[in-house]
Parts: structure tokens; C-alpha cells; sequence
């Protein structure tokens, strides 16, 4: 294994065009357990630790372009206000050792469907910024995924950052997993209710062969919303809709039994954190919370 070490972006990209099968690695969470297991044995590695603007974000107008790097510890603590989605889901990566190393890119080079960022990167309308020497292109997150730990870039690419509209309403994160911390999602969800459009995105981990949204619960609700006038009047989200939203969430589910829990658990498990999330976001938009409080870990 031969281990490619660049200074800095421009040589990080002509060392992938030179060797497409590097693998990059940075915060190494995901990467060194399967090179420790002897799961994985590539020809190269590509230590990404010294591109410095891979671990820097900029707030915009309108998003926050964050770096590749940026660690989830760092988004805990200094983006909170501006990506709460993200940041609740950050809370709940792992330990705080890998907080402090792993990255939000490393959740979209690997796309694994139990990646902790997917949900919230979903739920945000999030685009990933990938580069080679051939140029710079924009994939919209909904686009990203496209099979198991499978996604959209080329095999010359590299993921330099992602942009994230800033939060213009409430945005929660709930995970399921078998204790309180160092474990892989059973599930999870993300919410985002955006005000501005009056629209509602989710987004769904561990529970489909990819993260997926559920977007017949996304335009009921965002339907229910508007015709019920709760965007204009801040009422108490009925129970009727509530329950709609959950079991329109769990039919968007499609997935396996493993050895972490049961399709028929992860579909339940998926309806009860919707609609728990549902209530915690509303309550939030209603007390006017932009934050929506704090993330759930079961």
C-alpha cells in the first residue's frame, strides 16, 4: 500500500488523476476500521490532512460552504445556530475523539445509508461540491446517493466541500441505536420545517439501501400545513396529522434485517421518531426556537 501524501488541493487532484483508485482519507473513522479489519486493502491512500481549506467554513447570504474536513466537533460548537439539523446529528457521531477527527465528508465518500450527516444533509437540501483537474460541478444531495456505499462522483474526484442553506426554521435529528454512544445507527431521522416556502424536507438513515427522504410524508404535511393555515395561526399539529406524517415516513422505508435490528423494528422505529421529531419541530416553530432543541439518541 503506498501511501500519497499532497500539500496541498491542486496536487491533492492530480495525484487522484493520477491514480483514480486512491482512497482519501482524513478524519480515517470509517476508512481505517475496514484497513484494520482487512476488510479493505487499497493500492493507495491519499492523505488529505494537509489541504488546509478542507477543514475551513464561510457562512454566504444564503448557506454555509463547509469544508470537507471540518470536524463534527467544530460544527457542534461553532454552527449550531446556522445548521442546527447537523449539528444535533454531529452530537451523536461516536465519541469525542472521533468527533474531533471525522468529517462530514468522510459520511459522503464512504455513503454508507448509517451515516449520522445523511439525514440532516438531507432534510437541509444540502449540494456536495466535488472537484478534479477536469473542473469544479454542484451535485444536489437528493442526486448524491446512488446505490449501497455507492455515490455520484467520478472516480477522479474529490469532495471539497458541502453547502448547506442556513436554517430558516426549526430542524431536529433523533437516532435509534443499540446504547447511548460509539454505535452505528439502528435509524435515524431528519426534519427541517422552512417557513420561508413553506415546505418540509426529512431525511432517512439505516433504513434503505441509500438515505433516503419520504416525500409523499414531505408534501402531505407541507399540504396539511397550509390548508390547516398552522404556518399562519402556530396551533398544536393534530393527531390525525401526526400519525399521517409518521406512517407516510415508515412506508418510505425499504429495509433488511442485519444483526443491529429488524426491517419490521427499523420501519416502526422510523414512524415513531417522525412523528416525535414532528411534534418537537412544531413546538419549536411555534416558541419561534430556531435551534429545535436537542437531539434524540435511544
Amino acid at each position: 500500500m503506498d501511501f500519497l501524501r499532497p500539500a496541498g488541493w491542486e496536487e491533492a487532484l492530480a495525484a487522484k488523476a493520477e491514480h483514480p483508485t486512491a482512497v482519501p482519507i482524513a478524519g480515517g473513522t470509517d476508512v481505517m476500521v475496514e484497513i484494520n479489519f482487512d476488510h479493505r486493502r487499497p493500492e493507495y491512500l491519499l492523505d488529505l490532512t494537509r489541504v488546509a481549506d478542507l477543514s475551513e467554513w464561510e457562512t454566504g447570504e444564503e448557506s454555509v460552504r463547509l469544508g470537507a474536513s471540518v470536524s463534527y466537533s467544530r460544527i457542534m460548537a461553532e454552527l449550531r445556530t446556522e445548521l442546527p439539523g447537523l449539528a444535533l446529528a454531529s452530537h451523536t457521531v461516536a465519541s469525542p475523539q472521533i468527533r474531533n477527527r471525522g468529517g462530514v465528508g468522510g459520511n459522503l465518500g464512504t455513503a454508507s445509508p448509517a451515516g449520522d450527516a445523511h439525514p440532516a444533509l438531507l432534510a437541509a437540501g444540502a449540494e456536495v461540491e466535488v472537484a478534479s483537474v477536469r473542473g469544479t460541478r454542484m451535485i444536489p444531495i437528493d442526486d448524491f446517493y446512488t446505490g449501497v456505499k455507492r455515490n455520484a462522483m467520478e472516480p477522479d474526484e474529490l469532495i471539497r466541500a458541502v453547502h448547506v442553506k442556513k436554517a430558516d426554521g426549526p430542524q431536529q435529528f433523533s437516532k435509534v441505536g443499540t446504547r447511548n454512544a460509539m454505535v452505528i445507527a439502528v435509524c435515524a431521522f431528519g426534519l427541517a420545517l422552512h417557513p420561508g416556502t413553506r415546505t418540509v424536507r426529512t431525511g432517512i438513515g439505516s433504513a434503505a439501501p441509500t438515505p433516503v427522504r419520504a416525500e409523499a410524508a414531505e408534501d402531505f404535511l407541507a399540504a396539511a400545513l397550509d390548508e390547516g393555515r398552522f404556518w399562519d395561526q402556530g396551533q398544536p399539529i393534530t393527531d390525525s396529522v401526526a400519525k399521517e406524517f409518521a406512517q407516510l415516513c415508515s412506508a418510505a422505508c425499504n429495509p433488511i434485517d442485519d444483526v443491529r435490528g429488524s426491517a419490521s423494528y427499523r420501519r416502526h422505529a422510523v414512524g415513531v421518531m417522525a412523528r416525535r421529531t414532528l411534534n418537537w419541530t412544531w413546538e419549536s416553530y411555534r416558541s419561534r426556537d430556531p435551534q429545535g432543541g436537542d437531539a434524540a439518541c435511544a
